[in-house]
């Protein structure tokens, strides 16, 4: 069985990458709902949530049924991810994750995110200041390397488990990467079977099917498989992967009734909880992913993504699944 600290997590659990403007507690109730065994907040800004941003905070909002929940935060400033872990702790999730691995500008070039890995005595001080001050178990997420030239993931890993750190999550791709190419799982192999490892090491990156994730368990020897974009409109692939893995059957893909049941599920929680506005504006990046390949839906998705009444929107979702009923996808 994995374990992070106290934490059972089954014989090989899917986990769900922390996704910015994705992995809200909206999603996240689907994503468990169809078998994520852990999951992981976006992740927070530490200088928002020492200022107290309204947004930052926001994201501390989990719920029981999503144990185990991690928060993940990032940062450049040691002083300040210390007290951005402090009041992520008082929020009583289950787990605190270090983001080392967003890529992007915003981001990396402020020394945050994966741009830390360009400064790994500063990556490992930090992770060894937030372990020593948070009673729950700390992880963390990054990436191979910053470039072709930096991919020392296998030490950086073993440096980081000295320090404390109880699990750790590996996207195969370096910083320069970006999410471009095919991932690298072979380093990711090389910090699991570092005889001196004994924390649970996840493998993440271009894990979209179930026979790809059953591939990958055997050839990588990960402890779990991390699913991050082929998680988005499809939150069934938990499911999915985890009746191939360990009964070896195939879950059809949902019939239209299906998604439309569960977009309407997704709708109203992202309604509760953002309220009218902002629940409909960022549902919209939704849309699109639950309804890819059906022909002739470009007029139904053009009203998804402009309407702002929402009695409309659930109108319009009645609407498609009478009208496609019947639908395949190319």
């Amino acid at each position: 069985m994995v374990k992070i600290g106290n934490i059972n997590l089954g014989e090989f659990p899917l986990l769900l990458a922390p996704m910015e403007d994705v992995s809200d507690p909206p999603f996240r109730a689907l994503c468990k709902k169809h078998g994520a065994d852990l999951m992981y907040t976006e992740f927070i800004s530490s200088e928002g949530l020492i200022r107290d941003a309204a947004k930052s905070v926001q994201k501390l909002d989990i719920y029981e049924y999503e144990r185990p929940i991690g928060i993940q935060i990032f940062g450049s400033e040691i002083d300040s991810m210390i007290k951005a872990a402090e009041i992520t702790e008082a929020s009583n999730p289950d787990i605190i994750d270090i983001n080392y691995g967003c890529p992007v500008k915003k981001v990396a070039c402020k020394g945050a995110g994966a741009g830390i890995l360009k400064d790994i005595p500063k990556m490992v001080s930090m992770t060894a200041e937030i372990v020593k001050r948070c009673k729950l178990p700390v992880t963390v997420k990054t990436r191979l390397g910053w470039d072709e030239n930096s991919k020392h993931i296998v030490e950086v890993a073993e440096r980081l488990q000295d320090v404390g750190i109880q699990a750790i999550s590996i996207h195969g791709r370096t910083r320069a990467q970006m999410y471009k190419g095919e991932a690298d799982w072979s380093l990711i192999r090389e910090v699991k079977e570092n005889p001196r490892m004994n924390i649970p090491v996840f493998g993440n990156g271009d894990i979209d099917t179930p026979e790809k994730a059953l591939e990958y368990k055997n050839k990588f020897g990960v402890d779990g498989i991390m699913i991050g974009r082929a998680s988005i409109g499809n939150p069934w692939i938990f499911n999915q992967i985890k009746e191939y893995i360990f009964n070896g059957k195939v879950i059809p893909e949902p019939q239209l009734a299906e998604k439309v049941e569960a977009v309407r599920y997704h709708l109203q929680r992202s309604l509760d909880w953002k309220g009218d506005t902002l629940g409909v504006v960022e549902m919209r990046r939704h849309y699109a992913n639950y309804f890819k390949g059906i022909q002739n839906f470009k007029p139904y998705r053009q009203v998804l993504v402009t309407e702002d009444n929402p009695e409309v929107l659930f109108q319009t979702l009645d609407e498609i699944a009478d009208t496609f009923a019947f639908a395949t996808t190319d």
